[in-house]
Order: structure tokens, then sequence, then C-alpha cells
């Protein structure tokens, strides 16, 4: 779950490790109701990451409003499939699994990043393309 502002290939990475664990996933895409400086809308977003998967009928898309939990909840999640980067990442996903555990029951499953893409997030891949830097290496394509 998350903005997906813009979709990576470490988000990519963190899908295509995570599928094997589960019958399905649900890609929960933070709906309109966040107002980032030239964030795309939540359907633009969804459509690129729906045509990435559009090949695994696993895999759903779908945008979120509110709580992540609530939003797993409603979708019969067992689990939220989160990915970390660095011990940054891991204290604050840390945190929100303690929460979203006492709150609904579900449990958080954390993957580690492949060290390649431990750099990787989607502030720098904005930041990339403003400055007008060939960001391409860091977006996924779709698998043939």
């Amino acid at each position: 779950m998350g903005s997906f502002n813009p979709f990576t290939v470490g988000h990519d990475s963190i899908v295509t490790r995570a599928l094997p664990l589960f019958d399905r996933l649900v890609i929960g895409v933070v709906g309109d109701q966040v107002h980032k400086p030239d964030m795309p809308s939540a359907e633009e977003r969804i459509k690129a990451i729906k045509d990435l998967y559009c090949d695994e009928p696993r895999i759903e898309v779908k945008p979120y409003y509110g709580l992540a939990v609530d939003f797993a909840r409603a979708e019969n999640a067992h689990f939220i499939v989160k990915g970390v980067r660095s011990v940054k990442d891991f204290e604050y996903e840390r945190e929100q699994a303690d929460i979203n555990r006492q709150l609904s029951g579900i449990e958080t499953i954390l993957l580690y990043a492949e060290p390649q893409f431990s750099s990787i997030s989607s502030t720098m891949v904005r930041e990339l393309q403003h400055f007008g830097v060939d960001v391409s290496e860091y977006l996924p394509h779709k698998k043939h």
C-alpha cells in the first residue's frame, strides 16, 4: 500500500517476491485524498500498475481511502506486505505494523529490499525527473 508516485523497480521487486507467498496480492494505491505537488491522479497511478501486471490474474490494483488496515480488512486480507530499504524504513514500518496489529489483528510481513534497489525511492525518482534525468532504469517494464 502506498502512493506509488511513481511505482519503481523496488516496488516491483517486492510484488514479484511476495506473489509466490499468496493466492492473490492486492496493491492498494492511496486515493486522491492525498494532495502532493505534481502527483498524478489515483486513476493514472492505478492504470500504470495494472498495465504492468495485466498478464498476472493474481494481482489486483485498487484505490484506498483512510486507514490501510481498513482497506486490508475490506479486502479480507490476512497480511500486509511492505518493503524496507534501511534501518530508518524498518523502524517506521515496525511501528506501523504494531499499531495495525493492535487495530485489526492483521500481521505485516516485511521484505527487505534487494541490495541493488536499496537506494531507490519514489522521491528520488521524482527529483531526478525534475532535473531532466532519464529515470527509465528505475521504473519497471512489463514482463513478456
